[in-house]
């Protein structure tokens, strides 16, 4: 039986698309997938169609690292409406409570404090997490409630950045698990007055840099060109998703070995531990692998080009 054929290019590597409003981030990733003409792809994290800003998208075996980025902190810039709550706890969902707005940047500030550090958060029902096998959001689209449990999250850092009433705008940076409506609908409850998500960015993932981002008309347009080439040099390298991990460089023997999946023996005299990121001795990217004493265990592979 004949093997089916590929229907894109073996292209690997991290493209950061700027997300535009409205649509989903399955919907433009597949989007961005055509544009490459590439054989597989995955993002890094879903944004809900209100908001925009930095989508890592895996192309090819940098697929493979998309959990890296899923489980990395990102940063966020909201404006929240105070004196309305919504189902959705966002402008997307529909109005549930109008309450009035007494409140003054000091309540603010002092509100915010307790949001701060290592808290629990109890997830929106309209979130993709799975209850029975199905997405949480499908349950509340029919109008029924899941008990969830609080879940710990961190806020690193939770910065006021303006307040022009009934508009608050905070910057957040936190770790990953965080619903920023759900932080949002709890600072309401707080503030006595309720809020909703009217706008929400994601400015940063991990530590890429937001330079590096494109815009997807602009994408369009240099995909208007024709030359896939010109795409490709957008593509950040793939060990870029997991570039907090320290690198471990292999000799030759050590490299074969792993590129067998064996488990390889090394002197480790800098004393790691964990997770590493291996590269052959000509600096080639080979994957993730896990230290143990004097042992790497290879973990996620890059498939080497014969």
């Amino acid at each position: 039986m004949s093997r089916p054929r590929k229907r894109g290019r073996d292209i690997d590597g991290v493209f950061l698309l700027d997300k535009p409003q409205g649509m989903s981030s399955n919907e433009i990733m597949q989007k961005v997938k055509r544009l490459f003409q590439a054989n597989k792809a995955g993002h890094t994290g879903a944004l809900d169609p209100l908001a925009t800003g930095m989508l890592p998208i895996c192309l090819g075996e940098a697929t493979k690292f998309s959990q890296f980025l899923l489980d990395a902190d990102k940063r966020y810039l909201v404006t929240a409406k105070l004196g309305e709550r919504t189902n959705t706890s966002d402008a997307e969902g529909q109005l549930v409570e109008t309450r009035a707005v007494n409140v003054e940047t000091p309540q603010i500030l002092t509100a915010l404090e307790p949001f701060r550090g290592d808290i629990l958060q109890v997830p929106t029902m309209f979130s993709a997490l799975k209850h029975q096998g199905k997405p949480l959001y499908e349950y509340a689209r029919q109008g029924i409630t899941v008990e969830r449990e609080a879940r710990p999250i961190t806020i690193f850092e939770l910065n006021f950045i303006e307040y022009q009433a009934p508009y608050l705008t905070l910057e957040v940076h936190c770790s990953k698990g965080t619903y920023i409506r759900t932080l949002v609908d709890d600072l309401g409850e707080v503030l006595g007055c309720g809020a909703h998500v009217t706008m929400l960015r994601r400015l940063a993932v991990a530590d890429y840099p937001i330079e590096a981002m494109m815009r997807w008309d602009e994408l369009q347009s240099l995909a208007a060109q024709q030359d896939l080439a010109l795409l490709d040099q957008h593509l950040l390298p793939t060990d870029t998703a997991v570039s907090k991990l320290p690198a471990l460089h292999l000799n030759e023997t050590q490299s074969h070995g792993i590129g067998f999946g064996q488990r390889v023996k090394f002197a480790n005299e800098q004393q790691l531990q964990g997770q590493v990121r291996l590269f052959s001795a000509e600096n080639v990217f080979l994957g993730v692998a896990l230290i143990d004493g004097n042992v790497i265990r290879p973990q996620r592979l890059i498939t080497q080009s014969p």
